[in-house]
């Protein structure tokens, strides 16, 4: 008998925060799942870290193949999932213990819900709280209007658990949408059922440098009009001729850690200001802003 949830997650050069990752969705309150997990040709310490874990856990299933990408390894975990519920992770977040117990029971009692996030907490890279989500729309109405305005993190993708059925109804990820996957596919979903956030916090979404959303900000750019002109396309609504998308840039990364270390320093956490400190110097070594975070966090202010 399949299990009722398929958890998928792909996994490249993530050996920093994987084991974190693992170990938030192994120790969730709802242990029925299958955790599929594609390793897309990392050459880092990752594959090593999955097949320890894999051996651990028989809810575990790793696929090691060469490099394709991030849509084309989440189709690929689609197609092995044997649930009625997929949950989307990603291998650098944390999950809340209760994330499926809430989830789960939110589908159970909702059958109209074919996808459902959660507020998030924003974590910095070295796990440090940035900010709360409490922003984030709760209702289908105010999500879908935030989708149509090119906002894709409305359902903050790690924190995504959706109807198998209705994934297949609209055809998974598209590859052509690689970067803004989650937007387009919220979009079509929202076209069949209804959507929605939980009020709970239940995942910390991590920023870092290294993250999709400081690496490939620019391609996320050129493709959200083209995803919501198709969805107004689809809709058989006029795509309106003053559409603009605000988008977000990412800081230069030396600003951005220090940005981060001063916030953990006046927050009281020392130990994780000194870590923003040294990444910051290590990006910029001559920048006396950079020097002059460390001296104060190394004496506690």
């Amino acid at each position: 008998m399949p299990p009722p949830l398929s958890v998928i997650m792909s996994a490249y050069n993530a050996d920093r925060y994987l084991r974190e990752a693992l170990d938030s969705i192994l120790n969730q309150t709802f242990r029925l799942f299958e955790f599929i997990i594609i390793d897309d040709g990392s050459t880092d310490g990752t594959p090593q870290i999955l097949h320890e874990y894999k051996a651990r856990d028989k809810r575990i299933e790793v696929i090691s193949r060469p490099n394709k990408g991030l849509t084309i390894s989440l189709n690929e975990a689609l197609a092995r999932a044997n649930a009625p519920l997929i949950a989307r992770m990603d291998c650098d977040d944390v999950a809340m213990p209760d994330r499926f117990e809430k989830q789960v029971q939110y589908f159970t009692d909702h059958p109209e819900c074919v996808l459902l996030g959660s507020r998030v907490n924003l974590i910095d890279p070295f796990g440090g709280h940035i900010a709360l989500g409490d922003y984030m729309k709760l209702t289908h109405e105010e999500i879908d209007a935030d989708l149509l305005k090119g906002r894709g993190g409305s359902v903050v993708h790690p924190s995504a658990m959706m109807r198998a059925d209705a994934l297949w109804k609209v055809g998974g990820y598209r590859e052509k949408y690689n970067n803004s996957e989650d937007l387009d596919l919220w979009l079509r979903l929202a076209e069949i059922g209804r959507v929605a956030n939980l009020p709970d916090v239940l995942l910390k979404y991590r920023r870092h440098p290294d993250s999709v959303s400081h690496m490939k900000y620019e391609n996320q750019w050129t493709l959200k009009k083209n995803i919501v002109a198709e969805a107004y396309a689809r809709r058989g609504l006029k795509f309106p001729d003053n559409w603009t998308f605000n988008p977000w840039r990412p800081k230069p990364v030396d600003l951005q850690y220090r940005e981060w270390g001063w916030q953990q320093l006046k927050a009281g956490n020392k130990a994780i200001a000194r870590k923003n400190a040294w990444a910051a110097l290590k990006t910029s070594p001559r920048s006396a802003a950079s020097w002059k975070l460390l001296i104060c966090a190394l004496r506690g202010w």
